[in-house]
């Protein structure tokens, strides 16, 4: 069954209304009818079984069958601060991210950054970054939507940090060194609920300038494996580290 995220406003009782992008997917690309089913997702996180009873132009409307019991959600809360990178490498990092369970991004404008968005780039692509995370979201069967924050300043990034349990920074100098800071060691000592936040350079890492920051700031400085990894892939080695630590070693 296609899942799609409704607005709360959207939710009548016993029945829901979905508009919009998503009445057209129903009804011109699924070519849904009255009497399928959808799983239909709360801001709550709460989802439902539902059966299309309405078809029109501008809406799609059905009945809620039954709630289900089920979450698709990391148990740690995991809100990656992303340097911004070139072309649609964030596109990626957002698509395959929200796959993977983070919680939240953040796109950063630090000191190595070769782009930078001018005010008229700003709303639209956080329009574009929220519209990818929808989709993701549906389509790996999340609970929630990842959050699309504004666009930070480096140091603005440090003001709101604090109310983090752990923060990290990955850093190319740790995958350099014999006696290194290990990602899994900090990543072992939260619990079930906690939040974590972790900071990926651009494609040139971060200045000598941010790392001394991040360090005053209590963000620890890891590695991501031995290798250096691109900017994209880093937040993805973190989120697969998070996931198997928290969702899969417990199944064993």
């Amino acid at each position: 069954m296609q899942r799609y995220f409704v607005p709360e406003e959207n939710w009548k009782k016993a029945k829901v209304i979905i508009a919009h992008d998503d009445a057209h997917h129903i009804s011109r690309v699924m070519r849904s009818k009255p009497g399928d089913k959808i799983i239909c997702n709360h801001p709550s996180g709460e989802a439902a079984i539902c059966r299309i009873t309405e078809i029109t132009g501008s809406h799609v409307a059905a009945d809620i069958n039954e709630w289900l019991n089920e979450s698709a959600e990391l148990p740690i809360e995991v809100t990656i601060a992303q340097g911004l990178p070139k072309s649609d490498k964030m596109d990626f990092v957002l698509k395959k991210g929200t796959e993977l369970g983070a919680y939240a991004f953040i796109p950063v404008q630090t000191d190595r950054a070769v782009v930078s968005w001018d005010d008229k780039k700003v709303e639209k692509k956080l329009n574009r970054y929220r519209k990818i995370v929808k989709e993701a979201s549906e389509q790996s069967h999340r609970n929630r939507i990842p959050l699309i924050q504004p666009l930070t300043m480096f140091n603005e990034l440090l003001d709101g940090s604090d109310t983090y349990d752990l923060k990290l920074f990955a850093y190319e100098e740790e995958a350099k060194t014999e006696k290194f800071q290990s990602f899994a060691l900090h990543v072992q000592s939260l619990a079930p609920g906690g939040k974590v936040m972790i900071v990926i350079g651009p494609e040139g890492g971060f200045s000598e300038r941010e790392a001394t920051l991040l360090k005053q700031n209590n963000f620890l400085p890891v590695r991501l494996g031995p290798r250096i990894l691109r900017t994209e892939t880093a937040a993805l080695y973190a989120l697969a580290s998070i996931s198997y630590q928290f969702e899969e070693l417990g199944c064993r």
